[in-house]
């Protein structure tokens, strides 16, 4: 059994897609004192209510997976919401855990941190060399502030909060509506609306050049667990499969695993986002052993098989 399952955890969006497969895993390994908040009882946008949420619950370790996400579209049309709430949940759910003494702060970054033209593969060092995506920039860096924040807290209170930075998840689970959705659900269901309307041709945003890594939901998950059991140390740690692929390839990987042959059509006066994505995950393994073991086209077909059972 872990050391964990002697704690009271709070992990904050674990009714999410990630959440649910931390929880999962976080009950495998014995933890019993589990408390998930919900928006609808907790709004962490506000400061009193992340204060009753401390009250409520007196957790000994957080998890802080609560965010406000979404792909390049959903970035583009709030920018100024997701810059604030994620900002004001992280940096209150930090603070009052300060406070309160909790034992240990898991926050959970984002890729969208790395500046635009970061070299690839993506070394935790290259993290302020420049700019994000500026169509993810206010996301990114509403995130990126509360590394900050854990650092500085470390120094001047020696609160043990440590930061996290995975690449793109999917799996099955993941949110397949199309307003705030990410690349590999937004495609799967492309591909299956078409084939329902006896449609020839997908429509895909850019030009297709821009790569991507992806990591499968119970490796992220397995990741973070072994990170907060095992990593103590201030600086930021990558987590992701090690490989880059274009969207030119997922997307033709991905209608012929869903039985699409029909043509791929590119809309160029839609954005790219950040030119390429592949993160350096070396750190990960050192530091807490920790080794992505899906193969993509694996994970790939079983999520496209969960969508397809529960469409």
């Amino acid at each position: 059994m872990s050391w964990l399952a002697r704690k009271r955890l709070l992990v904050t969006g674990g009714a999410g897609f990630l959440g649910r497969n931390i929880i999962g895993k976080l009950e495998q390994r014995g933890c019993r004192e589990l408390f998930v908040p919900r928006s609808r009882d907790y709004n962490l946008v506000d400061n009193e209510a992340v204060k009753r949420l401390y009250r409520e619950t007196r957790p000994e370790i957080v998890i802080h997976l609560a965010a406000v996400v979404g792909g390049i579209g959903a970035n583009r049309e709030n920018p100024g919401k997701f810059f604030y709430d994620n900002l004001m949940m992280g940096v209150q759910m930090m603070e009052q855990g300060r406070i309160l003494g909790v034992e240990k702060f898991v926050t959970i970054g984002t890729i969208c941190a790395y500046p635009k033209f970061t070299p690839v593969p993506f070394k935790e060092e290259d993290l302020w060399n420049g700019y994000p995506e500026e169509t993810n920039a206010p996301y990114g860096l509403a995130k990126k502030m509360l590394l900050v924040q854990a650092q500085a807290y470390r120094q001047q209170y020696g609160f043990n909060a440590i930061y996290l930075l995975p690449v793109n998840l999917y799996g099955p689970g993941d949110n397949f509506n199309p307003e705030s959705s990410h690349v590999i659900p937004a495609l799967i269901k492309k591909v299956f609306d078409s084939q329902e309307r006896g449609e020839r041709y997908i429509e895909v945003w850019g030009t297709g050049k821009a790569t991507r890594e992806f990591l499968y939901i119970e490796d992220a998950a397995e990741g973070i667990i072994l990170a907060t059991e095992k990593y103590d140390k201030p600086e930021p740690i990558n987590l992701g499969a090690g490989f880059e692929i274009s969207i030119k390839n997922l997307t033709e990987l991905i209608c012929e695993l869903a039985g699409f042959d029909g043509e791929i059509k590119w809309d160029t006066s839609r954005p790219d986002g950040q030119p390429r994505r592949c993160l350096d995950t070396n750190k990960a393994k050192k530091e807490f052993g920790f080794q992505a073991k899906t193969d993509f086209k694996e994970g790939l077909k079983r999520t496209i098989e969960w969508y397809k059972t529960r469409r």
